[in-house]
C-alpha cells in the first residue's frame, strides 16, 4: 500500500477544510494520521505500522500506551475524573508529590502543577519575578520553551517571536549555547556568560535546556551547567533549568542535571511525565518558590486542570515504569551503541554533524531540503523521524526508551539509506 495510503490522504483533504492553516504541515506524500500505538510501533488509518522514533515528541519514554500505564488511568478513571484544582484538592496529587520527591534532588521541594511545557515554563518565570523583584532573564540563541506568550519573553528562535514582539516588552538577554566540540570548553563558555550578565542589573533569572531539543539536540561541553551554576551564584541570579525534553529518562539519567551534578533554583518538566496524558511541573528551592504569598483562597497562578487526578495516576505509574524497566540505564546503553554508527554518517557529505546523549540524537544534514527528503523517504520505508534545528536541517532521533537494539537497528539502517539516497 501506498504512504500515505487512501484513507490518510482523504482525512488530509478534510483536515485541510476545516483547521487553521498555520497548524498542521499538509503535502500530497505528508502526513500521516495516526489511529494507534503500542511501544514503539505506530500504526496508521491505513493499516501500516510503522517504528516511531520520535516518542511523539520525547512523551512517550515508557512506550506508547504503556499497559501499566492504561491501567493506572482507566482506574483512576472510574474513581474519580477532575478534581477542584485550588480549592478542594485530591489524595493522589499528594502522592504525586511525594513520587516525584524520590527522584529529584532533595532541595527541590517545592511543586506547582501545571499542563503543558509552557505553562510549568511561565511558573517558573513568574516565580523568579517575585522572588527578585526584576523582569527581564537571560536565555540562548536556539532556545525553545514553547509558544504561550511568557515562553516566548525566553525564546530564541526569532521566527516564533518575530510576529509577536510588540507584546513582548522585555526582550531577552540571549547567549551563544556552546557545543561539545574541540573549538569549546567548559570554562570559557561560562566565562562569556558571566561577562556578559554581569553588564547588566536587571536579569532575575537565567533559563537553559541541558541540550537543546528543538534547536536540534545541541550539547554543551561537559562541565558547561556545573559552570553555569557557579556564575549564577555569584551574581545572584537564578538558574531555571528546562528539562521539559530531556528529563525522564531521556538522556541517560533520570534528568540531565545529574551529569554535571547541578541543582537548579527552579526545574521545569513535562512531556515524559505522564506518558500523554498532558501534565507538567515547576520545582523549586523553598527559599525561592515561597515568593508567592500563601492562598486566602484566590490562587494568583492556577488553572482549572492543574494536579488533575488523570494525569497524576499517568505520573505515578509513568515514573514505576522507568524505575522497573531502569529506563535511564537502558537510554544510556543504547546511546553508547548507536553512537559510533550515528558517528559514522559524517562520512556522508551530505551530513554536516552528529551529537547526542543517550536516546536524544541529532544528525544536522546540509540543508532543511535535505532533512525534508530523508524524513519522507523515511516514513515511506516505515520509520518516522522528526525534522529540527532552528533551520530545520536536523533529524531528531528520540525513540520510546523501550525500543530493542533490532528495532533501533533496523531504524538506522532506514536513515541511513535514506542520507544516501537524498545525496
Amino acid at each position: 500500500m501506498s504512504i500515505p495510503g487512501p484513507r490518510s490522504t482523504a482525512l488530509t483533504a478534510l483536515l485541510r477544510a476545516y483547521e487553521q492553516r498555520n497548524v498542521t504541515f499538509l503535502a500530497d506524500d505528508f502526513p500521516i494520521f495516526w489511529e494507534s500505538a503500542r511501544g514503539v510501533t505506530v500504526t496508521d488509518v491505513d493499516g501500516n505500522d510503522y517504528l516511531d522514533c520520535t516518542a511523539a515528541f520525547g512523551v512517550a519514554n515508557a512506550g506508547h500506551c504503556n499497559p501499566r500505564v492504561a491501567r493506572a488511568v482507566s482506574a483512576q478513571m472510574k474513581l474519580l475524573a477532575h478534581g477542584m484544582g485550588d480549592v478542594h484538592p485530591t489524595e493522589i496529587r499528594v502522592r504525586l508529590f511525594q513520587r516525584l520527591a524520590q527522584v529529584l534532588p532533595k532541595s527541590l521541594d517545592r511543586v506547582f502543577l501545571a499542563t503543558t511545557g509552557s505553562e510549568a515554563v511561565e511558573a517558573a518565570l513568574k516565580t523568579a519575578i517575585l522572588a527578585t523583584g526584576k523582569s527581564r532573564f537571560a536565555a540562548y540563541h536556539g532556545a525553545y520553551h514553547g509558544l504561550s506568550f511568557g515562553a516566548l519573553a525566553v525564546g530564541g528562535i526569532e521566527r516564533f517571536r518575530a510576529p509577536f514582539a510588540s507584546a513582548l516588552e522585555n526582550e531577552p538577554v540571549l547567549l551563544d549555547y556552546p557545543r561539545d566540540d574541540a573549538s569549546t570548553s567548559a570554562e570559557s563558555a561560562a566565562l562569556h556568560a558571566r561577562e556578559t550578565l554581569a553588564r547588566r542589573s536587571d536579569v532575575a533569572a537565567l533559563v537553559i535546556e541541558p541540550i537543546q531539543g528543538r534547536a536540534g539536540c545541541v550539547v554543551p561541553p561537559p562541565g558547561y551547567l556545573a559552570a553555569l551554576r557557579a556564575v549564577c551564584n555569584d551574581l545572584r541570579i537564578l538558574m531555571i533549568v528546562d528539562e521539559i525534553y530531556t528529563g525522564f529518562g531521556r538522556t541517560g539519567t533520570w534528568f540531565a542535571i545529574e551529569r554535571d551534578d547541578v541543582v537548579p533554583d527552579i526545574l521545569c518538566i513535562g512531556k515524559a511525565m505522564g506518558s500523554g496524558i498532558p501534565i507538567s511541573a515547576t520545582i523549586g528551592r523553598a527559599e525561592v518558590m515561597d515568593a508567592w504569598p500563601i492562598s486566602t483562597g484566590e490562587a494568583l497562578h492556577t488553572s482549572t486542570y492543574l494536579g488533575n487526578p488523570l494525569a497524576c495516576a499517568a505520573a505515578l505509574a509513568t515514573m514505576d515504569e522507568i524505575e522497573r524497566l531502569k529506563l535511564p540505564m537502558r537510554a544510556k546503553t543504547l546511546g553508547e551503541s548507536i553512537g559510533p554508527r550515528l558517528s559514522s554518517l559524517r562520512s556522508h557529505r551530505s551530513v554536516r554533524d552528529v551529537r547526542g546523549r543517550g536516546l536524544l540524537f541529532g544528525v544536522q544534514l546540509r540543508d532543511a531540503a535535505t532533512a525534508s527528503a530523508v524524513v519522507r523517504s523515511s516514513l515511506r520505508a516505515g520509520v518516522i523521524f522528526l525534522q529540527s534545528g532552528v533551520d530545520g536541517d536536523v533529524i531528531a532521533i528520540s525513540p520510546p526508551l523501550v525500543i530493542q537494539e533490532r528495532q533501533l537497528a533496523r531504524a538506522m539502517d532506514t536513515l541511513q539509506a535514506a542520507i544516501e539516497e537524498a545525496a
